[in-house]
This record gives structure tokens, C-alpha cells and sequence, in this order.
């Protein structure tokens, strides 16, 4: 027989000592509420029997009047006693209290209630009984005349236990998890050599176990349930409805779309920027970038305003009546010209990866240049495509914003989930669509990430010259350099509508010059935005910092259930926004973390969905140092903190501000999460937006929606002043 280690001893001990504290502390809060509670059981019945009537015809009403309207509780009257000539009269005001009183009314309780009113004094059994399947805790409570003082006749006070319950609920949960924590921070303590690495391993499986995993078990398990039992109504609804069933055909029809359209956009931008000589390079790079970094609601907006009933080009100028830009058309167009950057990012690094000389043999060998793109730079771009089209296809299918306004007839499933939740009231359902989104769009995320970008068709041989040969003719890139023009003059266009819905009255109907929207919007939208900037810079931070402790932990620590951490990380950005924000209702709305409402629940949203992109940023900067620098400081006998202070965060410099940058930005302009977990304390300036258009108030959505892309730009200025070439951020936003 093995004998357990000192250590091991050591722990066990330690934890019963804890868990016996626990235990003590747990009795004596638990007594000290219950006895509050009795407390209130007394002087409610106290309160109650000063107005007992003396008539038999008013103590229904009686009864009805002070026990209806508080929920509290629910009386049975029994005037006189079993020892009265007349007997003793039952008042039930329902038929549930008169069954009651049939089954118990001979119980011992019972009596020794009805005794002790006789003797004038108050008794309360230890025992819970059933009414109506709910657990009610009893009060026996003598009732007096109200001229002689004499007793009556007995209350019987059923109050409802729940808050008292529900305390002790979450006095038990928070305990356990006490205890838990306790256990783990000291076994970390007592077998990690490096305690600190430990420690913030554990804390990180925390956080995503509490933020990730749990509500996303709350989420599948809502979708299992009716009326708190197990069920496959809910999935046998959403499957067998012919409505549900076409929104996900019409998301996948979408996201197809959008996917192939964005692709092909975006790689014209990154062939002709990277494999071309063309002047004007940073500026097509930036308009190739900046939609990815504007409001989700902008585009759509100028959309609506060129193009809807009353668009200016569809109205004003074609005269069109029967022409309509919502359905599928439209929302193609909006995110196409919203998610080519997706693809335009991805791609242009892959280009510029391939080697020239390559291309140079294939001419060298009297391949023209069509033959040499066609069998060199086309098919060593493959996975470049590929991974394009599956992040677009996955954003598309995320994508909630852009539906929201511009879906009309067409249905696409993140709507159909949101308008389940708010429109409906079926948290259930809402869930099973989310969940029903999330199989193509973890498919594609999980395709993207562990078998595209694995494969690599590129050799890295370096070149040997700054030369770089042309593929297409000149004719051929004045095309598609004129390609290029007439999408960015698009761009132009869409940016410049939103900045003139600004100074017109009406849109649609007067387009006079006012500046009258800019002062109703401020002034209905000022504080709007300060919360909108509160939450973004309280999140901002935090994502910023845990998203370097992370990659840092990954990168260069082995642990176990070390894919697991990377997975769960990395879940949230596979995750439609919808079921984020479901699934953060129904976990945190309830004990023991009630976050529903609160400014808590939106930053945490923040940090955890905006977290992989900094991690994915964090590895690929720590993948260029080499560990012997981290190491040389161990040796001189730095610990881990100092190490990562003095060495690895100012290495990593660039890659942390632009996970700062990126969780603001996206923070700013979040939707689809955010619009279930604001309240009306705690509201977002992209809901405002969405309300104003909404409602046809383009010229307010206008210029919130302005003020909103300045804000971002902004803070992309301030970023270029503290990293001038930050090569982290053309990565973190292609993921």
C-alpha cells in the first residue's frame, strides 16, 4: 500500500479545516437570516390581524384585500375553535386553500397551531407543507376582537420561503466555489515550481469556464427543457417549422454569397497592391481597410439613404417606385463592401509571401503571363482564398447587424433568434436558433483554423532582387486598377451620404441645409455616449492585458489540458453575437452571479469576445522572440513578473496596443451581444443608432453614426503616433 505524500497530507487537512470553517460560517449566517425571517413572519401577521373584521360576510374580502396584492403570503381564517358550541368556521378564499386545510386541517401541527391561538400566542412548525406544489412555510397566529381584545379565531399564514431559499442558495454556491479556489490555489502552491504561472493558469480556466463555458451550458440546456423538465419540444419546433427552417437556408445563402463577392473583391485589392507597380499603394490599402473599422450600422444607413423608398438615387434622380433595396440583394451589397477587408487582409499577406522568383521561371520558361498566374500565383494563393472565404462566410452568418435593418421579407436566422427573445419572450427558442447558427458557423471557423491554414502551398526562398516582374499587361491592370477606383469611389460615395444625412432636414422629403439634427441627437444621444465610452474603456485594458498574459501562457508554457485553454479561448469568436448575448442572460440572471443589468455584464461581454483577437495577435509577435531572452533573465534571477514587465511586454509592445486598439474599436461598435444586455441605466450608442433608423430618423442616425466613425479614426490616429508600423495589426484584424 502506497502511503500518501506529506503534501498531499497537507492538503487534504488543509482543505477539511477550510471546509469545516465554511461550515461554520454557513450555519451561523443561515440562522441569523432565518431568524430575520421568522422575524418578518411575525410582524406581517401582526399587521394583518389588527384589521379582522367581526363579520363573517366581510372576512373574505378581508382576506382577499391584504393577502392578494403582496404575494407574500396567503391566509386561512378559522374563526372560533374546535372547543365552540358553533364549532369552528373555515374561511378559504380559493379552492387550493380549502383542499389544504381538508388534507392538514388534523395534522398535529395544526392542532398544536390552533391551541397556542387559543393561549394567545404565535407558533410556527419547523415543517414546510405543499400548496399547490410550492413549499410554504406555516404561521399560526391568534386573532382578536377589536372591541374586548378576546381571541377570535386563528390566522393561518402560508408564506412563500423563496427569497430565504434563494439567499441560501447562493450562500451555498459561493462556499463551494470559496472552497474550490481555496483547494486549487494551494495545491498550485504546493506542487508548481513556478507558483505564478500556476496561478494565473488557473485563473484563466476560471474566467473562461465561468464567462465561456457555463453560460454556453445554460444555453444548450434551455433548449432541453419545458417547464423544468426534459424535452426535445423545443428542437422538434424549430426543425419541423418551415419558417426557421428557410432563415437558415437564407444565412447560408447570404453567407455564401457575401463570402464568394468578398473574396474576389478583396483579392483584385491585394493582387494589384502587392504583385503591381501602382502608385498610391497606402491610400487603397487604407480604403481597403477602413470599413472593417467602421459602425456596423453605417453602411447600411447610406445604403437606405442612396437606395431605399425615399433614396436619393432610386427617388431623386431614377425616379423608381417599385424598386426596393431590402432582401438579399442588399444585404449582399452592404456586407461585401463591409467584409472584402476581411479578405483583402488575409490575402495580402499570402501574396507577398510568394516568392517572385517562381514567377520569373515560369516566364523565363515562355509561360505567358496569364499561364504563369494560372499555374504559379493562383494556385500557391489557394489556401490564401479558401481562408478568406470561410472567415467571411463566418462573419456573414454572425453578421446581425446589417439584417436587423436591411433583411425586409428575407430571413436569416440571427434575426429570427433576436426577434424570438424580444418579441416573443422565448429565451428557449431564441437559444435553439443561436445554437442552430453556430454548427456552419463553427464549422467554417474550425475549418479555417486547424485545416486551411495548416496547409501551405508557399516556399520562402527570399529574393534575390527588389525586382518585381508584372503579371497582367497594361491593359489588363488598367482595368482592374479601374476596378479598384470604382469601388473605392463607392466607399467615397456610402462615407460621404452618412456626413450629408448629417445637414438635411428630411432625408427623403426636404433637403434643406439644418444643423437642427446635430443638436437633437447630442442632445438625446450625449449620455448614450458617455456610457457607450465608459464601457469601451473599462473593457479595453483588461481584454488588452489578460489577452498577453494568455498568449504568453500558451506560448511558452506546457501544462496540461493545454488545447483545452486555447480552445475555449478562441470559442467566443466562433460564436453568433446572439447566442453571446442569450446565453449571458440566462447565466447571469440568476444566483450565484446576478450580472443582468449591470455595466459588469457588458464589459465582461466585451473582454471575452474580443479576447481571442489579441491572444491570436499576442502568439504571433512571442513566435518572433526567441525564449533565450526570457530565459538569460530567469537565470539572473528575475521571477515571472519581472520578466514579463521588463522583457516580454516591451517586445510585444506593438501587438498589445493593437489589442487595445482593437477591443475598443470593436467595443465601440458592438451590436448583436450588447442589444440583449443593455438596460436602462446602461444603453449603447449602435442601439441608438439602430432605434433612430428604425423609426426613419436618418438624420440623427446620421450623425451618431459620424461621431462614432470619428471616434474610431481617431483612435487608429492615436495608434499610428504610438507604433508607426505596427505589422500585429494587419494580422489581428484578418482573424
Amino acid at each position: 500500500m502506497t502511503i500518501p505524500s506529506r503534501k498531499f497530507l497537507s492538503l487534504a487537512l488543509s482543505v477539511l479545516l477550510f471546509a469545516a470553517l465554511l461550515f461554520w460560517m454557513y450555519n451561523a449566517l443561515a440562522g441569523s437570516f432565518g431568524a430575520i425571517a421568522e422575524n418578518h413572519y411575525k410582524k406581517a401577521a401582526e399587521v394583518a390581524m389588527g384589521s379582522v373584521p367581526s363579520k363573517d360576510e366581510a372576512i373574505d374580502g378581508w382576506i382577499r384585500r391584504i393577502s392578494g396584492p403582496s404575494r407574500d403570503f396567503e391566509l386561512l381564517f378559522l374563526k372560533g375553535f374546535p372547543e365552540d358550541k358553533g364549532g369552528m368556521k373555515v374561511f378559504a378564499p380559493t379552492p387550493a386553500l380549502g383542499e389544504f386545510f381538508a388534507l392538514h386541517g388534523k395534522d398535529r401541527d395544526f392542532a398544536r397551531g390552533i391551541e397556542s391561538a387559543m393561549y394567545d400566542e404565535i407558533y410556527q412548525p419547523a415543517q414546510r407543507f405543499l400548496l399547490g406544489g410550492e413549499e410554504r412555510r406555516v404561521l399560526f397566529a391568534p386573532a382578536h376582537d377589536g372591541e374586548t381584545g378576546d381571541v377570535t379565531g386563528t390566522a393561518v399564514f402560508l408564506f412563500s420561503p423563496g427569497g430565504f431559499d434563494r439567499f441560501l442558495s447562493l450562500l451555498r454556491g459561493l462556499f463551494l466555489l470559496a472552497l474550490v479556489l481555496f483547494a486549487a490555489v494551494f495545491a498550485v502552491a504546493s506542487y508548481s515550481r513556478d507558483p505564478i504561472t500556476g496561478y494565473v493558469i488557473l485563473g484563466l480556466f476560471t474566467i473562461v469556464g465561468v464567462f465561456v463555458a457555463y453560460p454556453l451550458f445554460e444555453a444548450v440546456r434551455l433548449t432541453f427543457l419545458k417547464d423544468g423538465k426534459f424535452s426535445l419540444e423545443t428542437w422538434k419546433s424549430i426543425l419541423t417549422t418551415r419558417q426557421y427552417v428557410t432563415a437558415l437556408r437564407g444565412s447560408i445563402t447570404l453567407g455564401a454569397f457575401t463570402a464568394t463577392a468578398s473574396t474576389i473583391v478583396g483579392f483584385l485589392f491585394a493582387f494589384v497592391i502587392s504583385r503591381t507597380k501602382l502608385r498610391g499603394k497606402k491610400f487603397f490599402s487604407a480604403m481597403a481597410t477602413l470599413p472593417i473599422i467602421s459602425p456596423p450600422f453605417s453602411l447600411t444607413l447610406s445604403i437606405i439613404l442612396l437606395f431605399g423608398n425615399n433614396g436619393l438615387i432610386t427617388k431623386q434622380v431614377l425616379g423608381l417606385e417599385n424598386f426596393t433595396i431590402y432582401g438579399l440583394g442588399g444585404l449582399t451589397l452592404v456586407q461585401t463592401m463591409g467584409m472584402f477587408p476581411i479578405a483583402f487582409l488575409t490575402m495580402v499577406g499570402i501574396l507577398e509571401a510568394i516568392d517572385s522568383t517562381l514567377e520569373d521561371a515560369a516566364l523565363n520558361l515562355r509561360a505567358t503571363r496569364w499561364e504563369t498566374f494560372k499555374t504559379v500565383t493562383l494556385p500557391l494563393s489557394v489556401p490564401g482564398l479558401l481562408s478568406s472565404w470561410l472567415l467571411v462566410f463566418t462573419n456573414s452568418l454572425a453578421d446581425f447587424a446589417n439584417p436587423l435593418i436591411l433583411s425586409g421579407s428575407f430571413r436569416v436566422l440571427s434575426v429570427e433568434s433576436y426577434m424570438e427573445v424580444t418579441g416573443m419572450n422565448r429565451l428557449g427558442h431564441g437559444a435553439a436558433l443561436s445554437l442552430l447558427l453556430l454548427l456552419p458557423t463553427l464549422s467554417a471557423f474550425l475549418a479555417q483554423r486547424y485545416w486551411v491554414s495548416r496547409k501551405s502551398y508557399v516556399t520562402v526562398t527570399g529574393k534575390p532582387s527588389g525586382r518585381m516582374t508584372e503579371l497582367v499587361s497594361p491593359g489588363v491592370k488598367r482595368v482592374l486598377v479601374t476596378l479598384m477606383v470604382l469601388i473605392v469611389l463607392f466607399l467615397f460615395s456610402l462615407y460621404g451620404t452618412i456626413i450629408a444625412g448629417c445637414f438635411v432636414k428630411n432625408w427623403g422629403i426636404d433637403y434643406t441645409f439644418s444643423l437642427a439634427n446635430f443638436r437633437e441627437a447630442f442632445e438625446r444621444g450625449w449620455r448614450v455616449l458617455l456610457d457607450t465610452m465608459t464601457l469601451a474603456g473599462a473593457a479595453t485594458p483588461i481584454a488588452g492585458i489578460l489577452a498577453m498574459i494568455a498568449a504568453l501562457v500558451l506560448a511558452r508554457k506546457k501544462f496540461p489540458c493545454k488545447r483545452l485553454l486555447d480552445m475555449l479561448i478562441l470559442t467566443p469568436f466562433a460564436l453568433p453575437g446572439t447566442l453571446v448575448g442569450i446565453s449571458y442572460i440566462l447565466a447571469f440572471n440568476k444566483a450565484p452571479l446576478i450580472l443582468v443589468g449591470t455595466a459588469a455584464i457588458i464589459v465582461i461581454n466585451y473582454v471575452i469576445r474580443e479576447l481571442p483577437v489579441g491572444v491570436e495577435g499576442g502568439l504571433a509577435s512571442l513566435k518572433q522572440i526567441d525564449p533565450a531572452i526570457e530565459e538569460a533573465a530567469s537565470d539572473l534571477g528575475a521571477d515571472t513578473p519581472t520578466v514579463f514587465r521588463t522583457i516580454v511586454l516591451p517586445l510585444i509592445r506593438p501587438a498589445f496596443i493593437s489589442s487595445l486598439s482593437y477591443t475598443f474599436v470593436r467595443s465601440m461598435t458592438a451590436v448583436s451581444a450588447v442589444i440583449f444586455l443593455i438596460s436602462a441605466k446602461w444603453y449603447h450608442l449602435t442601439v441608438l443608432i439602430y432605434n433612430f433608423s428604425e423609426n426613419l430618423r436618418f438624420g440623427l442616425a446620421s450623425v451618431l453614426a459620424t461621431t462614432l466613425i470619428v471616434i474610431v479614426l481617431l483612435t487608429f490616429g492615436l495608434l499610428r503616433l504610438v507604433v508607426r508600423k505596427n505589422e500585429n495589426l494587419a494580422k489581428t484584424m484578418s482573424i
